[in-house]
């Protein structure tokens, strides 16, 4: 993997991990909270994808509105799971589970699938940051919620899938970064509409916002520009290796699980990080 691509990947996994930390403590109608970061996400980014569009002269195309309608709908998917998880399970276990199932699912399909052959050296590191993410998450426990390991591994399903869908988007499809992800944001929207009509005990949207705006705020600034850059290393690097770097997020999320929630065994998860940096280290070499 390119020196460039390494450090956009980096950087996206440290804002994600901040961003995951900061929606863990938030409790109460997910539907609405996601409504909340949403809406803001798109009006903070909404004008940047058009002054991008306007200053790079791109023409738009149908392939464009399909790419992130897809997107749209996948990444919906991904935070109703996802805040489902966190209801159910410790952020060290559930945000773990996700983040090593993900990257997993996604070599596979890479390699059997996609034709995408990686070295030795980045195979080894993709294992080593599954095996990583594995020891964090499961390890020392004599009885894992059940809940928790389910949700966690939905989630990394949906991690897979958007991440194949939009690896395919601005690559095969040839769909620049910013106006998709942007677009895709856009689409989210009647999906989510759809679901806050459907409630069976609504909460009003105001008071969940009054009670999560930092959060929410915070989401709404880290997570697409997070994921803005990695939707630029893949197309400096193949999907497979992009999908296992971005997992770097768990030591982070590890030492935040520790030293922010007071999440127990600290030694253990320290014990996989330098397993999942280790693997990041044999990605960056392959």
């Amino acid at each position: 993997m390119s020196g460039e691509a390494l450090a956009l990947v980096l950087t996206a996994a440290l804002l994600h991990a901040t961003w995951n930390l900061a929606i863990k403590g938030v409790t109460g109608d997910r539907v609405a909270f996601i409504w909340c970061y949403i809406v803001a996400s798109s009006v903070i980014w909404a004008p940047i994808g058009l002054l991008w569009v306007w200053a790079t002269g791109e023409r738009p195309t149908w392939w464009w509105l399909l790419g992130a309608a897809v997107s749209g709908a996948l990444h919906v998917v991904y935070q109703l799971v996802l805040q489902r998880g966190y209801a159910e399970g410790d952020l060290n276990l559930v945000y773990p589970i996700a983040r090593g199932s993900g990257p997993l699912l996604t070599f596979l399909v890479a390699v059997t699938l996609l034709g995408q052959r990686p070295g030795p050296a980045e195979v080894a590191g993709v294992a080593g940051v599954v095996s990583g993410v594995l020891l964090i998450s499961l390890g020392g426990r004599a009885v894992h919620p059940r809940e928790g390991v389910a949700w966690g591994l939905a989630t990394g399903t949906t991690i897979a899938a958007y991440t194949l869908w939009d690896n395919h988007s601005v690559n095969g499809l040839d769909v620049p970064p910013v106006p998709y992800f942007v677009l895709g944001l856009l689409l989210q929207l009647p999906l989510l509409a759809v679901l806050l009509r459907q409630r069976a005990d609504p909460v009003p949207v105001r008071r969940v916002w009054a009670s999560a705006r930092t959060p929410a705020l915070t989401v709404a600034v880290l997570s697409p520009l997070a994921y803005l850059l990695v939707l630029r290393a893949m197309q400096l690097a193949p999907v497979a290796l992009v999908a296992a770097a971005r997992e770097s997020s768990i030591v982070v999320g590890a030492a935040f699980g520790w030293l922010v929630l007071r999440e127990p065994r600290p030694a253990r998860r320290l014990v996989g990080a330098v397993v999942v940096l280790a693997g990041i280290g044999l990605i960056a070499v392959g």
